[in-house]
């Protein structure tokens, strides 16, 4: 909690004067030059400056000041000063009798919150729905990845399915939101399937993941499309080749979205080949942890370290989508091979993820009830 301010003495006569000025400040350097209008002479306004980045650091950050100043005539002199940035973490500067400075620790007071929101989607988007709902919009991205395992969000989410979005943010002691909001659970129901996923770092993992109420990752081998806001242009199977004119297997699904849209390996991988490869245009070959292979042609470019021989991890960008090679506009040919033998991407059983025990089970369940007995109280009028 923070220090209580000290309390400042009885002026000894009428011509003494207490004034309280609050200044809030983009950066912490900008310290020295907002105190000099306030009538404190330079050296003092450097010195305080330099006592309130040794405490608070010079990280970009709002700060805000309250100072408790003595007038004297057009000059002042300092009596408190409490500096806060936005967490509520800060320094108290208090004038002794000698004229140094003291300071005291201020330690900030984060509450969080769990805000609850719920929406049907409309006729335009997940985005649109989600942002019309009530979802921050720099949460978007996140609740689509959660969902890559179980839905294509271009072709399987409709009109009317109903998705519900519960997300933590942090308040410092002034009732002001700080740093960015966190997702904690999703769910998104469909007419042909309903899924519900709460976010939980198992121990000893440095990263959060995705699992059902039964504790399930969501993570598979493979994402159902390694690509976002495209459309399907060609499926898997026969077809007439629209460049050489005749009847030929096409061994993939295209996707066709605009230049540059980023492409993503869809399992962690070994590259095997990167680089430009005739008709293939720019091409990458991964070679996945379970025997699989995956292709990914005709790309305006392939980002730099995919490089053969390297890793990649899933859900990595590791190419744009282009049109190079035998291409009659920009796509990615996307292909599976499962014992050398190419299949339907959108077709195969990707597996399934890792199931919590023991410990990690048991914490889960406790996170996984306490975020459902919030969502609860959030529905109550």
């Amino acid at each position: 909690m923070p220090h209580s301010r000290p309390a400042v003495a009885t002026p000894p006569s009428a011509a003494r004067f207490i004034s309280r000025r609050t200044l809030n400040l983009a950066d912490v350097g900008d310290i020295a030059s907002q105190l000099e209008p306030s009538g404190l002479a330079r050296g003092e306004a450097q010195e305080v400056s330099r006592e309130v980045v040794k405490a608070l650091g010079r990280a970009p950050d709002d700060i805000r000041l309250i100072l408790d100043l003595e007038r004297h005539g057009e000059t002042s002199t300092l009596i408190t000063l409490e500096a806060t940035r936005s967490d509520g973490t800060g320094v108290m500067l208090h004038r002794q009798a000698n004229g140094a400075l003291e300071a005291k620790p201020i330690y900030g007071t984060l509450t969080r919150r769990l805000t609850v929101v719920r929406g049907e989607i409309d006729s335009n988007s997940f985005y649109s729905s989600a942002v019309t709902a009530g979802v921050t919009d720099s949460l978007i991205g996140e609740v689509a990845n959660a969902f890559s395992y179980d839905f294509d969000m271009q072709r399987e989410v409709a009109p009317g399915d109903v998705f519900e979005v519960a997300f933590e943010q942090a308040y410092n002691p002034a009732n002001e939101a700080v740093g960015v909001p966190r997702l904690a659970y999703v769910s998104l129901r469909t007419a042909t399937l309903s899924r519900t996923l709460y976010r939980f770092t198992p121990p000893g993992e440095r990263e959060p993941g995705w699992f059902d109420g039964n504790g399930a990752s969501t993570v598979r081998a493979l994402m159902r499309t390694p690509v976002d806001s495209a459309r399907i242009t060609s499926q898997f199977g026969m077809r007439n080749h629209p460049i050489l004119g005749y009847e030929k297997m096409h061994r993939g699904t295209d996707f066709a979205a605009p230049t540059g849209t980023p492409v993503f390996a869809s399992g962690s991988a070994t590259v095997e080949f990167a680089g430009p490869k005739g008709p293939n245009g720019n091409f990458i070959r991964l070679h996945h942890d379970n025997g699989w292979e995956t292709l990914y042609l005709h790309l305006n470019r392939i980002l730099p370290g995919v490089t053969p021989g390297g890793r990649v991890a899933q859900g990595q960008q590791i190419g744009e989508i282009g049109t190079t090679g035998r291409s009659t506009g920009p796509h990615l040919h996307y292909e599976v091979h499962i014992d050398g033998q190419p299949v339907d991407p959108l077709k195969i059983d990707v597996g399934t993820g890792q199931t919590l025990t023991g410990a990690a089970l048991a914490a889960f369940r406790k996170q996984r009830d306490a975020i459902d007995t919030q969502r609860a109280a959030a529905r109550q009028p």
